[in-house]
Protein backbone atom coordinates (compact mmCIF):
# COMPACT_ATOMS: atom_id res chain seq x y z
CA UNK A 1 0.00 0.00 0.00
CA UNK A 2 3.02 2.20 0.95
CA UNK A 3 4.75 1.98 -2.41
CA UNK A 4 0.95 2.31 -4.49
CA UNK A 5 0.69 5.99 -2.78
CA UNK A 6 4.23 6.93 -3.88
CA UNK A 7 3.65 5.60 -7.35
CA UNK A 8 0.52 7.76 -6.99
CA UNK A 9 2.19 10.90 -5.82
CA UNK A 10 4.66 10.39 -8.72
CA UNK A 11 2.29 10.33 -11.70
CA UNK A 12 0.06 12.99 -9.91
CA UNK A 13 3.82 15.34 -10.45
CA UNK A 14 4.27 14.20 -13.42
CA UNK A 15 0.82 14.99 -14.69
CA UNK A 16 0.96 18.39 -13.01
CA UNK A 17 4.77 19.25 -15.34
CA UNK A 18 3.19 17.91 -18.20
CA UNK A 19 -0.11 20.32 -17.99
CA UNK A 20 2.07 23.32 -17.63
CA UNK A 21 4.48 22.34 -20.73
CA UNK A 22 1.01 22.13 -22.24
CA UNK A 23 -0.16 25.93 -20.92
CA UNK A 24 2.85 27.06 -21.88
CA UNK A 25 2.63 25.70 -25.59
CA UNK A 26 -0.66 27.09 -26.53
CA UNK A 27 0.75 30.49 -28.30
CA UNK A 28 0.77 30.29 -31.57
CA UNK A 29 1.13 32.70 -34.39
CA UNK A 30 -1.70 33.16 -37.01
CA UNK A 31 -0.99 32.98 -40.90
CA UNK A 32 3.35 32.91 -40.28
CA UNK A 33 4.08 32.42 -43.65
CA UNK A 34 1.76 34.47 -44.79
CA UNK A 35 -0.19 32.20 -47.19
CA UNK A 36 -3.32 33.30 -46.77
CA UNK A 37 -4.51 35.06 -48.70
CA UNK A 38 -1.74 34.78 -51.13
CA UNK A 39 0.25 37.48 -52.44
CA UNK A 40 -0.53 37.40 -56.08
CA UNK A 41 1.06 37.76 -59.19
CA UNK A 42 3.97 38.93 -59.28
CA UNK A 43 3.25 41.54 -55.97
CA UNK A 44 0.77 43.80 -53.91
CA UNK A 45 1.39 46.99 -52.44
CA UNK A 46 -0.09 47.20 -49.08
CA UNK A 47 -0.21 50.60 -47.05
CA UNK A 48 -0.50 51.28 -43.13
CA UNK A 49 -3.52 50.10 -41.58
CA UNK A 50 -4.38 47.42 -43.88
CA UNK A 51 -5.35 43.76 -42.37
CA UNK A 52 -5.44 42.21 -45.58
CA UNK A 53 -3.13 39.46 -44.60
CA UNK A 54 -5.04 37.44 -42.24
CA UNK A 55 -3.60 38.05 -38.46
CA UNK A 56 -1.42 41.00 -39.46
CA UNK A 57 -1.81 44.94 -39.51
CA UNK A 58 0.57 46.58 -41.86
CA UNK A 59 2.19 49.41 -40.47
CA UNK A 60 4.62 52.34 -40.85
CA UNK A 61 5.48 53.22 -44.75
CA UNK A 62 3.63 50.10 -45.96
CA UNK A 63 5.10 46.65 -46.82
CA UNK A 64 4.74 44.40 -50.28
CA UNK A 65 3.30 41.47 -50.10
CA UNK A 66 5.11 38.84 -52.50
CA UNK A 67 3.50 36.35 -54.28
CA UNK A 68 5.26 34.82 -57.61
CA UNK A 69 7.53 37.54 -57.12
CA UNK A 70 10.50 35.70 -55.59
CA UNK A 71 11.29 32.17 -54.49
CA UNK A 72 9.06 32.26 -50.54
CA UNK A 73 10.73 30.15 -47.54
CA UNK A 74 7.95 28.68 -46.77
CA UNK A 75 4.87 27.99 -49.25
CA UNK A 76 4.42 30.73 -51.90
CA UNK A 77 4.07 33.87 -50.02
CA UNK A 78 6.38 36.39 -47.91
CA UNK A 79 7.11 39.75 -47.57
CA UNK A 80 9.51 43.03 -48.45
CA UNK A 81 8.88 44.75 -45.62
CA UNK A 82 10.16 48.11 -47.47
CA UNK A 83 6.82 49.12 -49.67
CA UNK A 84 7.67 52.15 -51.03
CA UNK A 85 9.09 53.18 -47.67
CA UNK A 86 10.20 51.39 -44.64
CA UNK A 87 7.36 49.72 -42.89
CA UNK A 88 6.22 47.01 -40.43
CA UNK A 89 3.73 43.78 -40.06
CA UNK A 90 2.33 43.40 -36.63
CA UNK A 91 0.29 40.38 -34.56
CA UNK A 92 -1.20 40.38 -31.30
CA UNK A 93 -0.41 36.82 -29.90
CA UNK A 94 -2.56 35.28 -27.27
CA UNK A 95 -2.09 32.24 -25.25
CA UNK A 96 0.84 32.90 -22.93
CA UNK A 97 1.50 31.99 -19.88
CA UNK A 98 3.30 34.75 -17.75
CA UNK A 99 6.55 34.58 -16.87
CA UNK A 100 6.94 31.35 -19.61
CA UNK A 101 9.86 31.63 -21.95
CA UNK A 102 9.58 31.30 -25.46
CA UNK A 103 11.82 30.92 -28.30
CA UNK A 104 10.45 33.62 -32.23
CA UNK A 105 11.56 31.58 -34.89
CA UNK A 106 11.30 33.46 -38.90
CA UNK A 107 13.24 33.47 -42.32
CA UNK A 108 14.72 36.95 -43.03
CA UNK A 109 16.66 37.35 -47.01
CA UNK A 110 16.60 40.73 -48.66
CA UNK A 111 15.21 42.46 -52.00
CA UNK A 112 17.75 41.16 -53.96
CA UNK A 113 16.97 43.71 -56.73
CA UNK A 114 18.57 47.09 -55.03
CA UNK A 115 18.89 49.21 -52.39
CA UNK A 116 20.95 49.74 -49.30
CA UNK A 117 22.89 46.42 -48.01
CA UNK A 118 22.71 44.93 -45.70
CA UNK A 119 19.18 44.91 -44.79
CA UNK A 120 17.80 45.30 -41.26
CA UNK A 121 14.94 44.89 -39.39
CA UNK A 122 13.76 45.19 -36.01
CA UNK A 123 11.97 42.74 -33.70
CA UNK A 124 9.66 44.22 -31.07
CA UNK A 125 7.10 42.77 -28.02
CA UNK A 126 4.63 45.75 -27.15
CA UNK A 127 6.64 48.26 -28.63
CA UNK A 128 10.07 47.45 -26.97
CA UNK A 129 12.76 46.19 -29.47
CA UNK A 130 13.68 42.57 -28.38
CA UNK A 131 15.85 41.41 -31.67
CA UNK A 132 17.91 43.08 -34.14
CA UNK A 133 18.62 41.69 -37.55
CA UNK A 134 20.76 41.91 -40.38
CA UNK A 135 20.97 40.24 -44.07
CA UNK A 136 23.81 40.56 -46.79
CA UNK A 137 21.75 39.95 -49.90
CA UNK A 138 25.54 40.12 -51.81
CA UNK A 139 25.03 37.47 -54.85
CA UNK A 140 21.13 36.60 -53.80
CA UNK A 141 18.38 36.80 -56.94
CA UNK A 142 14.70 36.25 -56.97
CA UNK A 143 15.68 32.63 -57.84
CA UNK A 144 17.74 32.15 -55.00
CA UNK A 145 16.99 34.21 -52.07
CA UNK A 146 19.55 32.81 -49.63
CA UNK A 147 16.62 32.73 -46.68
CA UNK A 148 18.29 32.88 -43.04
CA UNK A 149 16.69 30.82 -39.76
CA UNK A 150 16.64 33.36 -36.81
CA UNK A 151 15.55 32.79 -33.76
CA UNK A 152 15.45 34.61 -30.04
CA UNK A 153 14.13 33.81 -26.52
CA UNK A 154 11.87 35.98 -24.33
CA UNK A 155 10.14 35.85 -21.20
CA UNK A 156 6.47 36.60 -21.28
CA UNK A 157 5.13 39.21 -19.26
CA UNK A 158 1.26 39.16 -20.22
CA UNK A 159 -1.41 36.63 -21.33
CA UNK A 160 -0.98 38.42 -24.92
CA UNK A 161 1.62 40.39 -26.80
CA UNK A 162 2.15 42.57 -29.47
CA UNK A 163 4.59 41.24 -31.72
CA UNK A 164 6.26 43.48 -34.58
CA UNK A 165 8.58 43.36 -37.29
CA UNK A 166 10.01 46.66 -38.35
CA UNK A 167 12.16 47.18 -41.26
CA UNK A 168 15.27 49.50 -40.23
CA UNK A 169 16.41 49.59 -44.29
CA UNK A 170 16.23 53.41 -44.52
CA UNK A 171 19.29 53.79 -46.91
CA UNK A 172 19.13 55.73 -50.21
CA UNK A 173 18.71 52.83 -52.88
CA UNK A 174 20.23 55.41 -55.78
CA UNK A 175 17.20 54.75 -57.11
CA UNK A 176 15.47 57.91 -58.37
CA UNK A 177 11.83 56.60 -58.81
CA UNK A 178 11.91 54.27 -55.43
CA UNK A 179 14.41 55.29 -53.31
CA UNK A 180 13.19 53.29 -50.07
CA UNK A 181 11.65 50.45 -51.99
CA UNK A 182 14.15 47.70 -51.36
CA UNK A 183 13.47 46.26 -48.15
CA UNK A 184 14.16 42.85 -45.84
CA UNK A 185 12.12 40.31 -46.62
CA UNK A 186 10.39 38.22 -43.97
CA UNK A 187 8.61 34.76 -43.75
CA UNK A 188 8.10 31.51 -41.92
CA UNK A 189 7.57 33.05 -38.06
CA UNK A 190 6.43 31.01 -35.58
CA UNK A 191 6.67 30.54 -31.65
CA UNK A 192 7.65 27.17 -29.33
CA UNK A 193 7.46 27.24 -25.73
CA UNK A 194 11.03 26.80 -24.12
CA UNK A 195 10.62 24.21 -21.48
CA UNK A 196 12.44 25.45 -18.18
CA UNK A 197 15.39 23.12 -16.90
CA UNK A 198 13.56 22.63 -13.69
CA UNK A 199 10.48 21.54 -15.18
CA UNK A 200 12.43 19.12 -17.41
CA UNK A 201 14.46 17.41 -14.22
CA UNK A 202 11.01 17.22 -12.11
CA UNK A 203 9.57 15.69 -15.39
CA UNK A 204 12.36 13.37 -15.96
CA UNK A 205 12.69 12.32 -11.72
CA UNK A 206 8.70 11.65 -11.68
CA UNK A 207 8.90 9.37 -14.42
CA UNK A 208 11.79 7.67 -12.84
CA UNK A 209 10.66 7.43 -9.48
CA UNK A 210 7.36 5.85 -11.23
CA UNK A 211 8.87 3.02 -13.03
CA UNK A 212 11.40 2.54 -9.57
CA UNK A 213 8.37 2.04 -8.06
CA UNK A 214 6.49 -0.48 -10.47
CA UNK A 215 9.82 -2.26 -11.16
CA UNK A 216 9.78 -3.26 -7.43
CA UNK A 217 6.11 -3.83 -7.14
CA UNK A 218 6.43 -6.95 -9.45
CA UNK A 219 9.36 -8.32 -7.92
Amino acid sequence: MFNMKKLACALLVAGAVTGSVTVASAATITNGSFEIPGGGSPFTTLSAGDTSINGWTVGGGGIDYIGTYWQASNGSSSLDLNGLNPGSISQTVSGLNIGAKYRLIFDIAGNPDGGPNPKSLDVLLDGISQDSEIFDATGTSKSAMGWSTRSFEFTATSTSQLLEFVSTTTGNSGNGTYPFAFGPALDNVSINAVPEPLTLSLFGAGLAGAAALRRRKKA
